[in-house]
């Protein structure tokens, strides 16, 4: 009877174990064949979220309320920031009036021709006319610069009229009388003479600087 429950088992056995290598063996090397568990559901992605300025928008740099107006009233800005200049515009204009009496100057010591020699005194005499004009009704107009320049340029006036008379007239004129004043010899004495203020007038302005 022991026989008996034994043979029986092993027969209730053997089907469900060939079906179930048969199943096992049609799905071999396929992988986990099962159902999985859903793990999305407790997933949190670790990708970094799109980065943020952490920092401010910048303020316009030229904006009325950042910047602060510069000082000008401070002496301190005022003489070492800007730098002022200490020269007054009369002696700026000195100085102008010393390199136009040099080539003045040139001009007779070379002996350059009537025409090369009026046009630098016309030029000469234009600059002094500004000149007075601007500080006549000043104290400037005291200073002994300004004395010399209005001198001279009513002296080079006269000496450029006289050169250009004399080339114009003296073919016409005996050297006597009136005619005189024309000649060669009378020319060159008096342009020796306007040389010479020429000279005392340059040292004078550079003295006033």
């Amino acid at each position: 009877m022991k026989k008996l429950y034994v043979l029986i088992l092993i027969l209730v056995l053997t089907p469900a174990n060939c079906f179930a290598a048969r199943s096992m063996g049609d799905f071999e090397g396929k992988g986990y064949v099962g159902t999985l568990p859903d793990v999305t559901k407790s997933f949190h992605s670790t990708e970094p979220s799109e980065a943020k300025p952490v920092y401010d928008k910048t303020k316009q740099f030229n904006s009325a309320n950042i910047l602060k107006p510069v000082p000008r009233d401070n002496p301190a800005f005022v003489n070492i920031i800007l730098k002022q200049d200490k020269t007054s515009p009369y002696l700026n204009e000195v100085n102008e009036f010393i390199a136009i009496l040099e080539k003045l100057y040139d001009s007779i010591e070379n002996n350059e021709d009537v025409q090369k020699f009026a046009a630098r005194v016309y030029y000469f005499n234009k600059n002094a006319d500004w000149f007075r004009d601007k500080y006549a009704d000043k104290p400037e107009s005291s200073y002994l610069s300004f004395e010399k320049i209005m001198e001279l340029s009513l002296h080079a006036a006269t000496v450029s009229q006289l050169r250009s008379e004399a080339e114009r007239y003296s073919p016409y004129l005996a050297y006597t009388g009136a005619g005189k004043i024309y000649n060669a010899n009378n020319i060159n004495e008096q342009l020796e003479y306007l040389k010479a203020e020429i000279e005392q007038t340059i040292a004078i302005l550079k003295d006033a600087n």
